[in-house]
């Protein structure tokens, strides 16, 4: 006969009163986890006992119940319940459902109830808050009642709308939670999907991967454009934005660049009839123009309006107010809100009275014209008041009172009558009853030239003379045009580059440099023959420093391959190193544009392998080349790492990291506490090798100016 299957029977359960129950010690958990007792606590208050409590009679020493339970298992269900007790929410004999158990273990009961309990999957809890939110639960209701916050319930309803078909590939180990999480920055099911396949055949799967591939073609929101139109702008247009809600996104990216562009075009459109209105002869737009595109046109200054009356009755009021306010609260570490508040309204009130409307001179503006464009933080940039050269009136040329035909030159005597001259330049000195003539030529020359050699001799014997005229003459040529109030044969030039890196004129030190120009420009008179006097009544301080102003602005280290100068890019090293120059503090990182994706991929893994090691860069060598330049970019972020051309002899540049092996037979390698010894000469030649892979021929400095 078939033996029969015994049947099992399941521990009794019961409703036993709260105040006949206690913690048992053989509770396995020691060690807080999860949700607290507090919030436990609160779920319990609003939705009673989910799940029973484990329980023991507890027996005398004779072996008879005592009437009274302990808690093996579902101790932190009973704090809660201890917790509401002691809060009079709930009654101290309150009956609680429990399962009584009578065979085996204490410790087993509560071990097994912690170990054989599955924790759901992520994709449950996700798919269930999206359950809720579709059965009419708010965000806010949501996150209330699971004791999180709105942006969890925000990240996981996220999660939930991602493709069906991805969620399955998640739900079944075929991607990480953080790969998930990157592909929620885009709600376009079939875009989701086509990334997925095309990482199939690649080898990089990486979240920031996945977001690039995704955000491909979109525009940054902290991009200038984005910022100059206004995202709500952009948004009333009917533009679409994709958030990443788990990382920093800097306000997302822009789906529609079409749709920006053309919002950026409107704009700079109303801002250009603006400018115009106020009488310039021409304006030019654009959202950027290169560094230096001011170069060749005299810029002419206007005087600030002065202010009425009335408005200087304010400024000196609200100037009153704002001292009053910081006596009062002087001996405070922390001023009240409402004061710090008004203190900030004060200084922007204030900042707007001094921010002065410039007037210009009618015949100077009808000639000149103006630049509007977009800097780097969005804002509008409008650069007033340039003069093109064709623009410029015409010099008259004096009236010369001397014979045509005559090789006499005319001179002014000493009392300012002037006389003609009529013999040729070889005739003999004029009889005395004709006159006083004109010196020849040949004689003026000779008396000149003995002057000019006494003039040399008596300035090379005064030091601070000379530096003031060739500060003059620095002046002269930088900041005038056509001056020719100076006798010294010394040429300044300002280069214009050629060919910059994307951006160069937003960068802090283009800002730096135009900024120090126009404060100089500022402080120097309108005319050139007042130069002079104006540099005598400078400190010396001040000199110094416009002087060296002027030097900085004729330096040019820029390397053509036209125009050949290894001489003077040499002595552009010494400069580097005698005023410690470093471009990576200056503002450089190495990125696709400037110069990852412009070199060959051998490149590419020598400048990882100096930051990385042997093994940073074994993590990208098989990628191909686009690939490898954008996650180069990422490897080499925040390392302070530099190309050839941008370093500066003598300098250390960035270490290896300790944790992984350093190359040694690299040609530009440099472990931690090495200087970097390569100079312009070294990297241009290096540069010029012919090499497989090579990309175009780059100006490196051009890319050492970003």
């Amino acid at each position: 006969m078939p033996k029969s299957v015994q049947k099992i029977t399941l521990s009794q359960s019961r409703d036993i009163p709260f105040n006949r129950l206690v913690l048992s010690q053989a509770n396995v958990r020691r060690i807080k986890a999860g949700v607290s007792i507090e919030e436990l606590a609160e779920d319990v208050a609003r939705r009673t006992l989910l799940q029973s409590l484990t329980v023991r009679p507890v027996l005398d020493t004779g072996g008879a119940e005592t009437g009274m339970f302990e808690v093996p298992a579902g101790g932190r269900r009973y704090r809660a319940l201890e917790l509401l007790v002691k809060q009079k929410r709930l009654a101290r004999t309150a009956p609680v459902p429990c399962v009584v158990r009578t065979e085996g273990l204490a410790e087993e009961d509560s071990l097994a109830e912690n170990v054989q309990r599955a924790p759901l999957h992520p994709l449950d809890q996700f798919r269930a808050f999206l359950a809720l939110r579709e059965k009419g639960m708010s965000e806010e209701e949501i996150a209330t009642v699971f004791f999180v916050s709105v942006q969890v319930v925000k990240q996981r309803l996220k999660l939930a709308s991602v493709t069906p078909k991805l969620l399955d590939v998640y739900a079944e180990d075929g991607m990480t939670l953080d790969q998930l999480m990157a592909f929620t920055v885009s709600s376009d099911h079939e875009r989701q999907e086509q990334v997925w396949e095309a990482l199939q055949r690649s080898h990089t799967r990486e979240p920031y991967y996945i977001r690039r591939l995704l955000t491909e073609g979109a525009v940054r929101a902290s991009d200038k454009r984005a910022q100059f139109v206004g995202i709500e702008a952009y948004d009333a247009a009917g533009g679409a934005i994709m958030r990443d809600l788990f990382q920093q996104d800097d306000g997302g990216w822009l789906q529609d660049p079409v749709l920006l562009d053309q919002l950026v075009g409107e704009k700079l459109a109303r801002e250009t009839n603006v400018v115009r209105a106020e009488g310039w002869k021409w304006i030019e737009a654009a959202i950027d123009f290169p560094y230096g595109h001011t170069y060749g046109l005299r810029h002419i200054s206007g005087e600030p309006v002065a202010m009425s009356d009335e408005e200087a009755a304010t400024t000196d009021a609200l100037r009153a107010e704002y001292e009053k306010l910081e006596q009062a609260h002087s001996d405070t570490d922390e001023l009240p809100e409402e004061v710090d508040q008004r203190l900030g309204e004060i200084e922007t009130a204030l900042a707007a009275f001094e921010d002065r409307p410039v007037r210009y001179d009618p015949e100077e503006l009808a000639r000149a014209g103006a630049f509007i464009s977009i800097d780097g933080s969005g804002a509008l940039r409008v650069e007033r008041g340039y003069v093109r050269p064709e623009d410029e009136p015409a010099v008259s040329e004096p009236e010369s009172v001397a014979n045509p035909d005559s090789d006499v030159v005319d001179i002014v005597l000493a009392e300012g009558t002037e006389t003609e001259g009529s013999g040729p330049a070889t005739s003999e000195e004029p009889e005395e009853d004709e006159g006083p003539k004109a010196i020849p030529d040949r004689l003026m020359t000779e008396l000149t030239a003995y002057r000019t050699l006494a003039l040399r001799d008596a300035l090379a014997q005064k030091p601070d003379v000379a530096f003031l005229a060739a500060l003059h003459l620095l002046c002269l040529k930088l900041f005038y045009r056509y001056a020719t109030e100076s006798c010294l044969e010394i040429d300044a030039k300002s280069v214009v580059f050629g060919s910059q890196a994307p951006g160069l004129n937003d960068t802090a030190i283009a800002k730096a440099v135009d900024d120090r120009h126009r404060r100089w420009s500022e402080q120097l008179p309108q005319e050139p023959g007042e130069l002079w006097e104006a540099l005598v009544a400078f400190d010396a301080d001040s000199r110094d420093a416009l002087f060296a102003h002027c030097v900085a602005l004729s330096v040019n280290a820029v390397h053509e391959a036209w125009n050949r100068r290894p001489r003077a890019l040499a002595h552009a090293d010494r400069l580097a190193e005698a005023v410690s120059l470093d471009v990576a503090a200056a503002g450089w990182s190495p990125t696709v544009d400037n110069y990852l994706g412009r070199v060959t991929k051998a490149r590419i893994l020598e400048a990882v392998r100096e930051v990385r090691g042997e093994q940073g860069s074994q993590l990208i060598e098989h990628l191909k080349k686009g690939e490898m330049a954008e996650s180069a970019q990422e490897l080499l972020a925040g390392s302070g790492w530099l190309p050839e051309p941008l370093r500066t002899p003598g300098r250390a540049i960035a270490a290896s990291s300790p944790t992984h092996e350093t190359v040694s037979n690299s040609p530009i390698e440099a472990t931690s506490g090495e200087l970097a010894t390569t100079s312009y000469e070294t990297a241009i030649a290096d540069a010029e090798r012919p090499a497989e892979d090579e990309p175009a021929a780059i100006d490196p400095h051009a890319v050492a100016a970003e």
